[in-house]
Protein backbone atom coordinates (compact mmCIF):
# COMPACT_ATOMS: atom_id res chain seq x y z
CA UNK A 1 0.00 0.00 0.00
CA UNK A 2 2.96 1.66 0.79
CA UNK A 3 4.24 1.82 -2.73
CA UNK A 4 1.15 2.31 -4.16
CA UNK A 5 0.48 5.79 -2.45
CA UNK A 6 3.62 6.61 -3.44
CA UNK A 7 3.04 5.71 -6.87
CA UNK A 8 0.08 7.89 -7.29
CA UNK A 9 1.64 10.86 -5.55
CA UNK A 10 3.76 11.01 -8.66
CA UNK A 11 1.10 10.45 -10.56
CA UNK A 12 -1.06 12.90 -9.51
CA UNK A 13 1.76 15.61 -8.96
CA UNK A 14 2.58 15.02 -12.82
CA UNK A 15 -1.16 15.13 -13.95
CA UNK A 16 -0.89 18.00 -12.11
CA UNK A 17 1.74 19.61 -13.20
CA UNK A 18 1.83 18.97 -16.93
CA UNK A 19 -0.21 21.36 -17.86
CA UNK A 20 1.19 24.28 -15.97
CA UNK A 21 4.52 23.33 -17.81
CA UNK A 22 2.74 23.78 -21.12
CA UNK A 23 1.79 27.04 -20.39
CA UNK A 24 5.41 28.46 -19.49
CA UNK A 25 6.77 26.89 -22.58
CA UNK A 26 4.15 28.62 -24.48
CA UNK A 27 4.85 32.20 -22.43
CA UNK A 28 8.50 31.36 -23.08
CA UNK A 29 8.57 29.97 -26.46
CA UNK A 30 9.89 26.99 -26.26
CA UNK A 31 7.62 24.96 -28.87
CA UNK A 32 8.92 22.46 -31.35
CA UNK A 33 7.94 23.37 -34.80
CA UNK A 34 7.69 20.44 -37.50
CA UNK A 35 10.22 20.55 -39.43
CA UNK A 36 10.39 17.79 -42.38
CA UNK A 37 11.23 14.95 -42.67
CA UNK A 38 12.28 14.48 -38.85
CA UNK A 39 9.42 16.13 -37.11
CA UNK A 40 6.00 13.38 -37.45
CA UNK A 41 3.39 15.93 -35.83
CA UNK A 42 0.99 18.39 -37.90
CA UNK A 43 1.25 21.64 -35.62
CA UNK A 44 4.07 23.28 -33.28
CA UNK A 45 4.00 21.58 -29.58
CA UNK A 46 5.48 22.78 -25.81
CA UNK A 47 8.46 21.27 -25.07
CA UNK A 48 9.39 21.28 -21.46
CA UNK A 49 7.65 17.91 -20.34
CA UNK A 50 10.84 16.14 -19.06
CA UNK A 51 10.32 19.35 -16.70
CA UNK A 52 7.45 18.45 -15.21
CA UNK A 53 8.68 14.43 -15.29
CA UNK A 54 11.55 15.94 -13.24
CA UNK A 55 9.55 18.25 -10.63
CA UNK A 56 7.03 15.59 -10.00
CA UNK A 57 9.51 13.08 -9.30
CA UNK A 58 11.48 15.24 -6.94
CA UNK A 59 8.51 16.32 -4.67
CA UNK A 60 7.78 12.88 -4.64
CA UNK A 61 10.88 12.06 -3.36
CA UNK A 62 11.28 14.69 -0.93
CA UNK A 63 8.43 13.54 0.63
CA UNK A 64 9.51 10.02 0.82
CA UNK A 65 12.61 11.56 2.30
CA UNK A 66 10.74 13.48 5.00
CA UNK A 67 8.06 10.85 6.03
CA UNK A 68 9.30 7.55 4.10
CA UNK A 69 12.18 7.34 6.75
CA UNK A 70 14.69 5.30 4.32
CA UNK A 71 17.42 3.45 5.85
CA UNK A 72 20.67 6.04 5.11
CA UNK A 73 23.01 3.48 6.05
CA UNK A 74 21.75 1.24 3.25
CA UNK A 75 21.33 3.92 0.96
CA UNK A 76 23.54 7.21 1.98
CA UNK A 77 22.17 10.81 1.47
CA UNK A 78 24.87 11.34 -0.63
CA UNK A 79 23.48 9.03 -3.30
CA UNK A 80 19.74 10.76 -3.32
CA UNK A 81 21.90 14.42 -3.36
CA UNK A 82 23.79 12.51 -6.83
CA UNK A 83 20.79 11.65 -8.18
CA UNK A 84 18.95 15.24 -7.91
CA UNK A 85 21.75 17.46 -8.77
CA UNK A 86 22.30 15.04 -11.76
CA UNK A 87 18.82 15.19 -12.93
CA UNK A 88 18.24 18.45 -12.46
CA UNK A 89 21.69 19.23 -14.63
CA UNK A 90 20.12 17.52 -17.32
CA UNK A 91 16.89 19.30 -17.42
CA UNK A 92 18.29 22.64 -17.06
CA UNK A 93 20.85 22.26 -19.84
CA UNK A 94 17.83 20.70 -21.88
CA UNK A 95 16.01 23.30 -21.32
CA UNK A 96 18.52 25.81 -22.93
CA UNK A 97 19.06 23.79 -25.62
CA UNK A 98 14.91 23.94 -26.35
CA UNK A 99 15.07 27.11 -26.25
CA UNK A 100 18.17 28.09 -27.73
CA UNK A 101 19.12 25.28 -29.79
CA UNK A 102 23.10 24.56 -28.37
CA UNK A 103 25.41 23.58 -30.59
CA UNK A 104 26.49 19.52 -30.09
CA UNK A 105 30.04 20.44 -28.96
CA UNK A 106 27.99 22.02 -25.67
CA UNK A 107 25.37 19.73 -25.13
CA UNK A 108 26.84 16.61 -24.14
CA UNK A 109 28.78 18.32 -21.18
CA UNK A 110 25.46 18.49 -19.75
CA UNK A 111 25.37 14.14 -19.87
CA UNK A 112 28.62 14.25 -18.75
CA UNK A 113 28.81 16.62 -15.61
CA UNK A 114 24.87 14.35 -14.54
CA UNK A 115 27.02 11.16 -15.10
CA UNK A 116 30.02 12.69 -12.86
CA UNK A 117 27.16 13.48 -10.02
CA UNK A 118 26.57 9.70 -10.13
CA UNK A 119 30.14 8.83 -9.91
CA UNK A 120 30.59 11.44 -7.10
CA UNK A 121 27.62 9.98 -5.05
CA UNK A 122 29.53 7.01 -4.69
CA UNK A 123 26.55 5.04 -6.63
CA UNK A 124 27.88 2.04 -8.17
CA UNK A 125 31.56 3.14 -7.30
CA UNK A 126 32.22 0.32 -4.69
CA UNK A 127 30.98 -2.17 -6.86
CA UNK A 128 34.22 -4.71 -7.13
CA UNK A 129 32.93 -7.54 -9.27
CA UNK A 130 30.03 -8.47 -11.80
CA UNK A 131 28.13 -11.52 -12.52
CA UNK A 132 29.53 -14.23 -14.86
CA UNK A 133 26.95 -14.69 -17.45
CA UNK A 134 28.33 -18.54 -17.89
CA UNK A 135 28.39 -19.07 -14.19
CA UNK A 136 31.23 -19.90 -11.82
CA UNK A 137 32.81 -17.01 -9.66
CA UNK A 138 31.80 -13.49 -10.54
CA UNK A 139 34.12 -11.77 -12.60
CA UNK A 140 36.50 -8.80 -10.55
CA UNK A 141 36.70 -5.44 -11.72
CA UNK A 142 38.64 -4.10 -9.09
CA UNK A 143 41.43 -2.47 -10.81
CA UNK A 144 42.90 0.63 -10.38
CA UNK A 145 45.08 2.98 -13.43
CA UNK A 146 46.50 6.07 -14.28
CA UNK A 147 44.24 8.26 -15.84
CA UNK A 148 45.92 11.53 -17.09
CA UNK A 149 47.41 12.93 -13.25
CA UNK A 150 45.31 10.96 -11.53
CA UNK A 151 44.71 7.04 -10.47
CA UNK A 152 41.36 6.00 -11.47
CA UNK A 153 38.91 3.06 -10.73
CA UNK A 154 37.82 1.03 -13.08
CA UNK A 155 34.33 0.72 -11.60
CA UNK A 156 34.05 4.60 -11.60
CA UNK A 157 35.02 4.87 -15.51
CA UNK A 158 32.10 1.69 -16.31
CA UNK A 159 29.39 3.47 -14.29
CA UNK A 160 30.24 7.07 -15.96
CA UNK A 161 30.23 5.09 -19.33
CA UNK A 162 27.54 3.16 -18.06
CA UNK A 163 25.12 6.78 -17.86
CA UNK A 164 26.64 8.61 -20.77
CA UNK A 165 25.29 5.17 -22.92
CA UNK A 166 22.03 5.60 -21.02
CA UNK A 167 21.21 9.13 -21.11
CA UNK A 168 22.60 9.23 -25.19
CA UNK A 169 19.68 6.20 -25.76
CA UNK A 170 17.08 7.74 -24.75
CA UNK A 171 17.88 11.02 -26.50
CA UNK A 172 18.12 9.64 -29.72
CA UNK A 173 15.21 7.08 -28.94
CA UNK A 174 12.58 10.34 -28.31
CA UNK A 175 11.19 10.30 -31.81
CA UNK A 176 7.64 9.55 -31.59
CA UNK A 177 4.77 10.39 -29.05
CA UNK A 178 5.36 8.46 -25.90
CA UNK A 179 8.07 6.25 -27.46
CA UNK A 180 10.51 7.00 -24.76
CA UNK A 181 8.65 8.11 -21.86
CA UNK A 182 6.57 4.37 -22.31
CA UNK A 183 9.29 2.43 -22.61
CA UNK A 184 11.44 4.07 -19.42
CA UNK A 185 7.91 3.50 -17.75
CA UNK A 186 7.99 0.17 -18.39
CA UNK A 187 12.06 -0.05 -17.45
CA UNK A 188 10.88 1.47 -14.21
CA UNK A 189 8.16 -0.96 -13.12
CA UNK A 190 10.64 -3.77 -13.68
CA UNK A 191 13.17 -2.25 -11.78
CA UNK A 192 10.38 -1.85 -9.20
CA UNK A 193 9.43 -5.55 -9.23
CA UNK A 194 12.82 -6.79 -9.12
CA UNK A 195 13.40 -4.58 -6.10
CA UNK A 196 10.95 -6.23 -4.07
CA UNK A 197 12.39 -10.06 -5.26
CA UNK A 198 13.99 -11.69 -2.48
CA UNK A 199 17.48 -11.86 -3.93
CA UNK A 200 17.71 -7.84 -4.19
CA UNK A 201 15.03 -6.49 -1.58
CA UNK A 202 15.92 -2.97 -1.54
CA UNK A 203 12.63 -0.95 -0.37
CA UNK A 204 14.88 2.37 -1.10
CA UNK A 205 15.25 1.24 -4.53
CA UNK A 206 11.98 0.08 -5.10
CA UNK A 207 10.62 3.71 -3.79
CA UNK A 208 12.77 5.52 -6.39
CA UNK A 209 11.57 3.50 -8.87
CA UNK A 210 7.33 3.65 -8.54
CA UNK A 211 7.85 7.00 -8.12
CA UNK A 212 9.55 7.65 -11.14
CA UNK A 213 7.27 5.68 -12.77
CA UNK A 214 4.24 7.17 -11.18
CA UNK A 215 5.91 10.38 -12.73
CA UNK A 216 6.04 8.82 -15.93
CA UNK A 217 2.45 8.00 -15.97
CA UNK A 218 0.78 11.18 -15.12
CA UNK A 219 2.58 12.84 -17.90
CA UNK A 220 2.13 10.04 -20.57
CA UNK A 221 -1.22 10.70 -20.50
CA UNK A 222 -0.70 13.94 -22.11
CA UNK A 223 2.23 12.98 -24.26
CA UNK A 224 0.78 9.79 -25.74
CA UNK A 225 -0.40 10.20 -29.47
CA UNK A 226 -1.44 12.84 -30.64
CA UNK A 227 1.04 14.72 -27.78
CA UNK A 228 0.03 17.70 -26.81
CA UNK A 229 3.41 18.24 -24.95
CA UNK A 230 7.09 16.72 -25.60
CA UNK A 231 9.93 15.69 -23.40
CA UNK A 232 12.23 17.76 -25.00
CA UNK A 233 15.93 17.58 -24.57
CA UNK A 234 15.80 18.03 -20.73
CA UNK A 235 13.31 14.81 -20.25
CA UNK A 236 14.54 12.40 -23.16
CA UNK A 237 18.16 12.72 -21.14
CA UNK A 238 16.71 12.23 -17.90
CA UNK A 239 14.79 9.19 -18.58
CA UNK A 240 18.27 7.39 -19.63
CA UNK A 241 19.70 9.03 -16.69
CA UNK A 242 17.02 7.61 -14.29
CA UNK A 243 17.12 4.12 -15.72
CA UNK A 244 20.96 3.72 -15.14
CA UNK A 245 20.75 4.80 -11.93
CA UNK A 246 18.48 2.75 -11.06
CA UNK A 247 20.36 -0.44 -12.99
CA UNK A 248 23.37 0.19 -10.87
CA UNK A 249 21.83 0.87 -7.50
CA UNK A 250 19.82 -2.44 -7.74
CA UNK A 251 23.84 -3.74 -7.79
CA UNK A 252 24.91 -3.62 -11.40
CA UNK A 253 21.95 -5.37 -13.11
CA UNK A 254 23.07 -4.10 -16.52
CA UNK A 255 21.50 -7.05 -17.73
CA UNK A 256 17.98 -6.13 -16.94
CA UNK A 257 18.24 -2.24 -18.32
CA UNK A 258 19.79 -3.82 -21.39
CA UNK A 259 16.70 -6.21 -21.84
CA UNK A 260 14.23 -3.24 -21.68
CA UNK A 261 16.19 -1.16 -23.46
CA UNK A 262 17.16 -3.76 -25.92
CA UNK A 263 15.70 -3.03 -28.99
CA UNK A 264 16.46 1.52 -28.35
CA UNK A 265 20.30 0.25 -27.78
CA UNK A 266 21.03 -1.95 -30.68
CA UNK A 267 19.27 0.93 -33.10
CA UNK A 268 21.00 3.35 -31.78
CA UNK A 269 24.39 1.44 -31.75
CA UNK A 270 23.41 0.58 -35.51
CA UNK A 271 22.14 4.48 -36.51
CA UNK A 272 25.74 5.53 -34.88
CA UNK A 273 27.96 3.28 -36.71
CA UNK A 274 25.98 3.89 -39.95
CA UNK A 275 26.70 7.96 -39.92
CA UNK A 276 30.25 6.81 -38.91
CA UNK A 277 30.69 4.82 -41.68
CA UNK A 278 29.51 7.38 -43.87
CA UNK A 279 31.75 9.92 -42.37
CA UNK A 280 28.08 11.91 -40.76
CA UNK A 281 28.19 13.67 -37.31
CA UNK A 282 26.44 10.52 -35.29
CA UNK A 283 24.36 13.48 -33.54
CA UNK A 284 23.00 15.24 -36.83
CA UNK A 285 19.32 12.96 -36.86
CA UNK A 286 17.83 10.95 -39.92
CA UNK A 287 15.35 8.68 -40.60
CA UNK A 288 16.99 5.97 -40.05
CA UNK A 289 16.02 4.86 -36.53
CA UNK A 290 13.44 1.93 -36.15
CA UNK A 291 10.38 3.35 -35.46
CA UNK A 292 10.71 5.51 -38.28
CA UNK A 293 11.22 2.31 -40.62
CA UNK A 294 8.40 0.92 -39.14
CA UNK A 295 6.45 4.24 -40.12
CA UNK A 296 7.47 4.35 -43.77
CA UNK A 297 6.41 0.92 -44.04
CA UNK A 298 2.94 1.24 -43.37
CA UNK A 299 2.14 1.39 -39.62
CA UNK A 300 0.85 4.10 -38.19
CA UNK A 301 2.10 6.33 -34.95
CA UNK A 302 0.17 4.49 -32.63
CA UNK A 303 1.05 0.99 -33.70
CA UNK A 304 4.48 1.55 -33.99
CA UNK A 305 4.97 2.87 -30.46
CA UNK A 306 2.41 -0.14 -28.93
CA UNK A 307 4.97 -2.66 -31.16
CA UNK A 308 7.52 -1.15 -29.49
CA UNK A 309 6.34 -1.18 -26.21
CA UNK A 310 5.62 -4.85 -26.60
CA UNK A 311 8.91 -6.00 -27.09
CA UNK A 312 9.98 -3.56 -24.31
CA UNK A 313 7.42 -5.40 -21.73
CA UNK A 314 8.15 -8.87 -23.22
CA UNK A 315 11.57 -8.48 -22.50
CA UNK A 316 11.87 -6.46 -19.53
CA UNK A 317 9.12 -9.38 -18.13
CA UNK A 318 11.95 -12.31 -18.99
CA UNK A 319 14.64 -10.09 -16.96
CA UNK A 320 12.38 -10.37 -13.76
CA UNK A 321 12.29 -14.28 -14.04
CA UNK A 322 15.58 -14.83 -15.31
CA UNK A 323 18.96 -15.92 -13.74
CA UNK A 324 22.22 -14.40 -15.78
CA UNK A 325 22.25 -17.47 -18.26
CA UNK A 326 18.78 -17.24 -18.97
CA UNK A 327 19.21 -13.06 -19.33
CA UNK A 328 22.55 -13.47 -21.61
CA UNK A 329 20.57 -16.19 -23.89
CA UNK A 330 17.64 -13.60 -23.73
CA UNK A 331 19.79 -10.84 -24.84
CA UNK A 332 20.75 -13.08 -27.63
CA UNK A 333 17.75 -13.62 -28.75
CA UNK A 334 16.90 -9.69 -28.87
CA UNK A 335 19.66 -9.26 -30.95
CA UNK A 336 18.31 -11.94 -33.47
CA UNK A 337 14.63 -9.91 -33.19
CA UNK A 338 16.18 -6.76 -33.76
CA UNK A 339 18.02 -8.14 -36.82
CA UNK A 340 15.31 -9.57 -38.13
CA UNK A 341 12.90 -6.42 -37.41
CA UNK A 342 15.96 -4.43 -39.69
CA UNK A 343 16.38 -6.81 -42.42
CA UNK A 344 12.59 -7.20 -42.89
CA UNK A 345 11.55 -3.23 -42.36
CA UNK A 346 14.61 -2.30 -45.19
CA UNK A 347 12.89 -5.47 -47.70
CA UNK A 348 9.02 -3.99 -47.02
CA UNK A 349 10.29 -0.38 -47.31
CA UNK A 350 12.00 -1.19 -51.24
CA UNK A 351 9.07 -3.32 -52.15
CA UNK A 352 6.62 -0.10 -51.18
CA UNK A 353 9.09 2.41 -52.43
CA UNK A 354 11.10 1.01 -55.43
CA UNK A 355 13.95 3.28 -57.12
CA UNK A 356 12.66 5.33 -59.81
CA UNK A 357 14.34 4.10 -62.86
CA UNK A 358 16.15 6.51 -65.24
Amino acid sequence: MIYLLYFLLAAFLSLAITPLIKKIAGVLKIIDVPVRPLKTHQKSTPLLGGLAVYVSFLIAVLIYLKFGLPDFNIVPLKFFLGLIFGGLVLVVGGALDDKFNLPPKILWLFPALASLMVVWSGIGVGIKSITNPFGGPPISIDYTFKLSIVNCQLSVVLVWLWMMGMIFTTKFLDGLDGLCSGIALIGGLTMFVISLGPKVNQPITASLAIIFSGALLGYLIYAFYPASIFLGESGSTFLGFMLGVLSIILGAKIATALLVMGIPILDVAWVITRRLWYRRSPFKGDRQHLHFRLLDIGLSHRQTVLVLYGISAVFGGTAVFLQSKGKLIALLILSGVMLIFGLTTVVVYKRKHPPIPD
